[in-house]
Formats: structure tokens, C-alpha cells, sequence
């Protein structure tokens, strides 16, 4: 009896053991074990650099993950992918934050960066582009831009920041559609552009509709909209215009990380971007500068990349580019 007694205490003790070990393994492998880094490839101050900033502060309600947010400047994100995909693990902890600009500077590279090394995993905004005008000028509509384009026939001048990128594409884009020739000058960087156009050297900028935020002395000329943003109520969206199939042109951000990255991990991010997005201080922050904000899961987001980089493959080997 004292034998069978001792073999059922001893089974007692491994299922004990066992179950406690399950739950030990089970702590182990729950995602995030530690800080997770946001790499930006652009300076501190920038807007992908506010965006990534921002979703730190915004998940710090719904987590106790701790965020480090790393700046790694250089090629319009060729240093930062190429940092990810070759000295980093896949194992979750390193998020990139991204924008439509990339993918350009990607394309333009001829290979340096494999744009599927990575998983596309949240597209939170859609930022509509805008062509922009100083409210000085005697060229500030859109209207004006047209006739005074045909007038200088391939000598009127627009500014923004670099050749073959997003603003530059958009810009050759709506030329073709209106039917009219410009030159586009470089700057190195939007603010600059801006600078620029203020100062006379250029007759539009295209951007964004919050790149017009707190400077009086700059108008949106047309968006491109749907319909007219709520607000910007007297701002004519370029269907408006007569520009047809012009109607969703816009920069996204959002977030990647290396390919092969845990499932448990990237369900975690899953619930977090949904939290992130609803979050009413989040939407506020965005929506009050014109942009839509989203959340795009990977096959969606991953759709809208390859067909980005096929529109960029276009367009920079129409300019001699590639």
C-alpha cells in the first residue's frame, strides 16, 4: 500500500513540475521580453521621426513595452533598411519606420535593399499630396500655374526636395495629366524647398496640406481628394479642376519589420496598431492637418508597395534616373 501511495505522490509531483514548466516556458516566450527600437532614417524633427515618436507616447497606454526610438540618417532610408536587414535578428524587436519616400530612393539604389526582406506589417496614414503657392505671387492658383506654364513652354519652375522622389514623381505625374511642361529644382530638404518658394525662386511645392500649418503666407492651390478636406473647405481638389484620375495621390507612413519575424510577436503588434489607431488623441493629432488615418494590415500594405514600386520604375527611368 506504502508503494502505491509513494508512486502516486511521485506522479503528483512531475504533473506539478510539468505544469509549472509549461507556464515558465510559456512567460518566456510571451512577446515583448525587452525594449523594442523604432529605427527613423531621417533627423530628429522630421515627420517620420514625430510619427514614430508619437505611437511611442500613444502606446504607452495600452503597453508596458518600452520603445527606443533610433535615428539612423543617410540615402532617404538606404542606411537604415540596409542596418535592419543586415545587422538585426528577425526576431521583432527592431521596427522601421517607414514612408512612400523610400521606396524610391530603393528603386533608385538598382538593388542595394530588398524591399520584401522585410515584412510590411501597418500603413497608418495617408497623407493627400497638394501642389502649394505663395499667396504673394501673382501665380498662386491653379489656373494661374497652367496658363503661366504654357506661357514659359517648359521654363517655369518648381521646387521641392530631391530628384525622383515622391513629390517630384507626383509633380510629373499632374504635369502629363494638365497637359503642361515645368523644371523641377531640387532642394535638400522640404523646409528649404519652402524657402525657396517664398522667396520668388519657384512658383509651386508640392507636399502635404500640414506643411501649410502656421505659414499665413502659403496657399494649397488643389488637393489631391476625393472631395474637399474638412479642413480645408476652400481648398478645389483637382477633379474639381478638371484633372481626371488624379484623386488619391498621397505620401503613406507606417511601420516593417525583418522578415521572419515570431507569429506571436507580429499578433502582438497586430493588437497594438488597432489600439493605436482608435485611439482618440492619435486621431486628433493627424486628422487636424487633412490626413487620413488607417491601419492597413500586411497584404494590403504589401499590395500598395509593389504597386508603388512599379509606379517609381516608371517614372525614374522616364527622367534618366534608372
Amino acid at each position: 500500500m506504502k508503494k502505491y501511495l509513494f508512486l502516486i505522490v511521485a506522479v503528483l509531483m512531475l504533473l506539478s513540475a510539468a505544469v509549472v514548466f509549461a507556464e515558465g516556458s510559456k512567460a518566456e516566450k510571451a512577446f515583448p521580453q525587452k525594449p523594442i527600437k523604432i529605427i527613423v532614417y531621417t533627423k530628429p524633427g522630421g515627420l517620420i521621426d514625430i510619427t514614430a515618436r508619437k505611437f511611442t507616447d500613444i502606446a504607452s497606454k495600452y503597453t508596458k513595452a518600452t520603445f527606443v526610438v533610433e535615428n539612423k540618417p543617410g540615402a532617404g532610408g538606404i542606411v537604415a533598411m540596409r542596418y535592419i536587414l543586415e545587422e538585426t535578428k528577425a526576431d521583432g524587436y527592431t521596427l522601421f519606420a517607414a514612408t512612400k519616400s523610400n521606396i524610391s530612393k530603393v528603386v533608385a539604389s538598382k538593388g542595394k535593399v530588398d524591399l520584401f526582406g522585410f515584412d510590411w506589417i501597418a500603413m497608418l496614414m495617408a497623407d493627400p499630396e497638394c501642389v502649394i503657392t505663395n499667396k504673394k505671387s501673382k501665380i498662386k492658383t491653379w489656373q494661374d500655374i497652367v496658363e503661366d506654364a504654357k506661357k514659359k513652354n517648359g521654363e517655369q519652375i518648381w521646387v521641392g526636395p530631391a530628384a525622383g522622389g515622391l513629390d517630384h514623381v507626383t509633380a510629373l505625374k499632374l504635369w502629363e495629366k494638365a497637359g503642361i511642361k515645368a523644371k523641377w529644382i531640387p532642394f535638400a530638404s522640404g523646409g528649404k524647398a519652402i524657402a525657396a518658394l517664398l522667396g520668388g525662386q519657384g512658383v509651386a511645392y508640392v507636399g502635404n496640406p500640414r506643411d501649410t500649418i502656421g505659414k499665413p503666407d502659403l496657399m494649397i492651390a488643389a488637393v489631391s481628394s476625393p472631395s474637399r478636406l474638412k479642413q480645408f473647405p476652400d481648398v478645389p481638389t483637382f477633379g474639381e479642376l478638371g484633372i481626371k484620375d488624379f484623386d488619391h495621390e498621397i505620401m503613406w507612413r507606417g511601420f516593417a519589420v525583418k522578415k521572419g519575424a515570431p507569429e506571436e510577436a507580429l499578433k502582438w503588434y497586430d493588437d497594438l496598431f488597432t489600439k493605436v489607431t482608435n485611439d482618440p488623441d492619435w486621431r486628433k493629432f493627424w486628422e487636424v492637418g487633412g490626413i487620413k488615418v488607417v491601419y492597413y494590415k500586411k497584404d494590403k500594405f504589401e499590395q500598395i508597395i509593389r504597386n508603388d514600386k512599379k509606379e517609381f520604375e516608371k517614372y525614374l527611368k522616364k527622367i534618366g534616373m534608372i
